[in-house]
């Protein structure tokens, strides 16, 4: 039980620190968000790279591959052109539908069977979502839309893939290999598309470092280490942590004040986070102690004796 109240907490470091990155980028980043995307991502895999000293072998130069273009290179092409069509309440909710997502990816690829507690709960996170984010307006761009759907189901996959391959190697290395593949195919989209890379001064250098370092390096190996020890679903759950990060920060830093709305919102986040959770636990608990019962009294004194 211990253990696995460490690795959530080791996966709540991932949604909280990709929620900053909003209102960071926001706050201290030029408008370039594609060459934006692959200073983050090189160099943080460039570190990761560094530490562990390893280059791809045999089939992990296509695995890498993969992995980098599906959480990193295409997922975050697809992010900035659901930035330029959709209003941000609206792409950072259909992303939020990562944590169902998730879980029926991992049903899929790997056979883990989703939690109706879990999928509820991640369903009530999801109208919390909504009612914290979406205003009045309906308009949508279905261009937009689509990429938003599509970078959330590609990174879905992307995760569970990681979550099946990474065994063969080690987290860090997987990491690695893959922000190095997904920053160097960055590059070249970002000269096309957004022209000479943008001008750093030492607070932008400072902003893009966090990033680098916190908000990718950190975050992407907490994440996949949390999904090697945990379900699918249950990382998915918390991956909610990360749209209330940023409307906290709003808050907190920026001195935004929340509306009711956006209050009962919030709530609807956190019960969704929290219920399935402390439902886990309590089943659990429940089971181990049917099972010492039924063993007779001498298991009741070993159990005793483990906690």
């Amino acid at each position: 039980m211990e253990a696995n109240w460490r690795w959530l907490g080791v996966a709540m470091i991932a949604p909280i620190a990709w929620g900053s990155t909003y209102f960071v980028t926001r706050e201290w980043l030029p408008d370039s968000p594609i060459w934006g995307a692959a200073i983050r991502a090189l160099p943080a895999g460039l570190l990761l790279l560094a530490l562990v000293r390893r280059m791809p072998r045999g089939s992990w130069w296509w695995k890498s591959a993969v992995l980098g273009t599906l959480n990193v290179g295409a997922f975050f092409v697809l992010v900035y052109a659901a930035a330029q069509l959709l209003p941000t309440s609206i792409a950072s909710t259909i992303m939020a539908t990562s944590s169902i997502a998730i879980a029926l990816a991992a049903w899929a690829i790997l056979r883990e069977r989703p939690g109706v507690l879990r999928l509820l709960g991640a369903t009530v996170g999801i109208a919390g979502v909504a009612l914290m984010l979406l205003g009045t307006t309906t308009a949508a761009d279905p261009r937009g839309v689509i990429a938003s759907i599509a970078a959330m189901a590609m990174s879905s996959i992307g995760f569970i893939l990681a979550k099946r391959w990474n065994g063969e190697v080690g987290i860090l290395p997987s990491t690695a290999w893959q922000l190095v593949f997904g920053g160097l195919a960055l590059l070249p989209i970002a000269a096309v598309v957004e022209g000479p890379p943008p001008r750093i001064d030492a607070v932008t250098l400072a902003a893009y470092g966090y990033l680098a370092l916190i908000a990718t390096a950190l975050a992407n190996v907490a994440w996949f280490a949390a999904l090697k020890h945990l379900p699918s679903g249950t990382v998915g759950l918390i991956g909610l942590l990360n749209p209330v990060t940023g409307v906290l920060l709003g808050v907190l830093v920026a001195g935004e004040v929340l509306e009711p709305r956006q209050l009962a919102g919030l709530a609807l986040v956190l019960i969704g986070i929290a219920a399935p959770l402390a439902a886990g636990i309590l089943v659990g608990r429940r089971s181990r102690a049917r099972t010492a019962s039924s063993a007779g009294p001498l298991a009741v004194a070993e159990c005793a004796t483990s906690t």
